[in-house]
């Protein structure tokens, strides 16, 4: 239905009007029928979001390894963390498997509480260079403490590391879709919003934002709206006509009974 939308217009800066098909016409084409405001900011922040996850891992796998690894950067010195005993010995068990995550560790003898970390995902650099460019703090630190806390559960609960991407990743990589996408009051040409438009309709996930909120929003099927034209009802002359409908209904009742009571003869005893 996505690959059928034809674009219409911008509408105050904040959403793109477009037509969308739900059916086939009898000749095999798809006409517009269904009439849809599409968020410019959220399709925008869903088809950064598809690119940047795509761009986060290695473009070539190594031979037999099924699983796709996390481009990762090394980080001089590396950070110190503290573990627990147990934390610490998943995280050796398993070093090899969370190198696949972007996660390089150091585990050094003479503290059986601390780990170093080496290598950590290339996108928690780039958001960390993001962060100090604003002149905001540090945030590698907290967000790796975060990766690594995620990690272990996953480790203590299903006993291995999933193949999916890991839901800190994923959050770093929405901060960065929000912050370069288009916003709200950006002005958008025709030729800009049907780009916009084809590029979310390859997306994965596109009916909705990088942060889960819908990315477009269905107003109207042009084709009911002959057929659901219905003229409201007068509620003041109904309630009128009820009325008078009980009023009429009384009177009606009295002079039928009194009728009635007048042609029936007399009852006599036998």
């Amino acid at each position: 239905m996505i690959h059928s939308v034809q674009v219409l217009q911008q509408v105050d800066n904040k959403f793109i009007a477009c037509l969308m098909s739900t059916k086939m016409e009898e000749n095999g084409r798809a006409g517009g029928n269904l009439l849809i405001l599409v968020d410019q900011h959220a399709a925008h922040e869903r088809v950064r979001l598809e690119q940047l996850i795509t761009d986060s891992y290695e473009k070539q796998q190594p031979q037999g390894s099924g699983r796709k690894k996390l481009l990762s950067s090394t980080i001089i010195p590396p950070l110190e963390v503290t573990v627990t005993v147990e934390q610490r010995r998943l995280l050796r068990c398993y070093h090899k498997n969370l190198e696949d995550l972007g996660l390089g560790f150091i585990f050094p003898d003479t503290s059986n509480s601390l780990v170093l970390v080496g290598k950590v995902p290339l996108c928690f650099v780039e958001r960390e260079a993001n962060e100090l460019r604003r002149g905001r703090s540090t945030v590698t630190k907290s967000i790796v403490e975060e990766f690594i806390r995620e990690q272990v559960e996953l480790l203590q609960t299903t006993g291995g590391i999933q193949g999916t991407l890991p839901l800190t990743v994923q959050k770093v990589l929405a901060s960065q879709a929000c912050h370069g996408a288009i916003k709200f009051n950006d002005d958008l040409s025709l030729e800009e919003s049907s780009r916009l438009i084809e590029a979310l309709s390859w997306c994965q996930l596109p009916f909705q934002c990088a942060h889960g909120r819908p990315s477009m929003l269905p107003l109207a099927d042009l084709d009911h709206l002959d057929q659901e034209k219905q003229i409201k009802p007068n509620l003041a002359k109904l309630r009128k006509m009820a009325q008078a409908w009980r009023l009429f209904g009384k009177a009606e009742g009295c002079d039928t009974r009194q009728s009635l009571q007048q042609s029936m003869p007399p009852c006599e005893p036998p």
